[in-house]
């Protein structure tokens, strides 16, 4: 028998990808998947189109390799050559970064082309024709890049020249309706095929603004900094100080994980309350507003002072703190 002809599929985990990926499938292309974590969409993370990736790919029937962009996505974050979406979302410069990942897992397999669920005019920064062709372009992917939801209203791919794809084999979809979809995941057998969902941090405005702030004040974040992000409530006291506030027990336990050397942890010492992260600079001078903070997000009736418990590294102290009105500390938050 004549051996499969290879094919790459970046996988999200989301309706798209999924028949993208079952599209390829049913035209006898053996497909490996490649799922791209980033440090603001995370497939693990549960939120968004890219949770149970690794079961979806079970269902696929399909070789999951993983890819994570860490430091050069943050470096590219900086300065994205094609400019932020409505937050603070790098899409065109994102999507081509993915994309580069997978051309090389497309090499050292040995595939034919590579294959995404992007669908023509669905997302209005990055999947429209134009950025789908500086995508290509920038990923080093020109021609080679099929995108099967949509491919019958696009320019031929390299594959269709060669007559490895036939175009009245893709699809004709386009716009944000999942009703082609749907119907698509009914003919497949999809049973409760996933909601559409968007898993990038970086596309809520609120999460946005905490990034924005970030990357202002801070030459080069870290993965560490961006984890603290995702949880908390945030305060900027100066441009290198900045307290973030536990809002539950998970949070609390995740602001201890994350304390580095250096950093200092707050806790109200005798009513239920928030873990409060104190970094940067000039903590000293912070302290007093960092614990009055704290001991106002406590279970301590208003009208009353209490202690706070400091610790820093190895070191454990104590700190007066008192009342603090509304204006006096939302001024800070981010």
């Amino acid at each position: 028998m004549e051996e499969k002809k290879k094919v790459v599929a970046l996988l999200s985990g989301g309706l798209d990808s999924r028949l993208a990926v079952k599209m390829m499938q049913k035209q006898g292309f053996d497909v490996t998947a490649v799922a791209i974590k980033t440090p603001f969409c995370d497939f693990d993370c549960g939120r968004g189109c890219g949770f149970e990736i690794r079961e979806t790919a079970d269902m696929l029937d399909v070789d999951l390799k993983t890819v994570y962009l860490g430091d050069d996505y943050i470096e590219m974050l900086k300065n994205p050559k094609h400019g932020f979406g409505s937050g603070m979302n790098p899409c065109i410069d994102c999507r081509a970064m993915m994309f580069k990942a997978g051309k090389k897992v497309m090499e050292d397999i040995g595939a034919e082309f590579i294959i995404s669920g992007e669908v023509l005019g669905q997302r209005p920064m990055s999947q429209h024709g134009p950025a789908l062709r500086t995508i290509e372009k920038e990923s080093g992917l020109e021609g080679k890049i099929v995108r099967p939801l949509s491919g019958a209203l696009l320019p031929k791919t390299e594959p269709e020249e060669r007559g490895i794809i036939k175009r009245e084999d893709l699809g004709m979809i386009r716009g944000r309706s999942r009703k082609e979809q749907l119907k698509l995941a009914h003919e497949f057998g999809f049973e409760n095929p996933p909601n559409a969902g968007g898993g990038c941090l970086l596309t809520d405005p609120k999460f946005a603004i905490r990034a924005k702030d970030l990357f202002n004040h801070t030459e080069t974040p870290t993965t560490n900094d961006i984890d603290l992000l995702k949880i908390g409530r945030h305060f900027r006291f100066d441009a290198k100080t900045k307290l973030i506030v536990g809002r539950n027990k998970d949070e609390n336990e995740m602001l201890k994980a994350l304390a580095l050397d250096g950093d200092v942890l707050l806790e109200t010492k005798d009513h239920m309350g928030p873990v409060s992260l104190l970094r940067g600079d000039d903590l000293p001078n912070n302290m007093k507003l960092a614990s009055d903070i704290t001991f106002r997000y406590s279970d301590a009736p208003k009208d009353v002072a209490g202690t706070v418990a400091v610790q820093k590294n190895d070191k454990l102290s104590e700190i007066s703190a008192g009342n603090i009105s509304e204006p006096e500390y939302l001024k800070y938050r981010i």
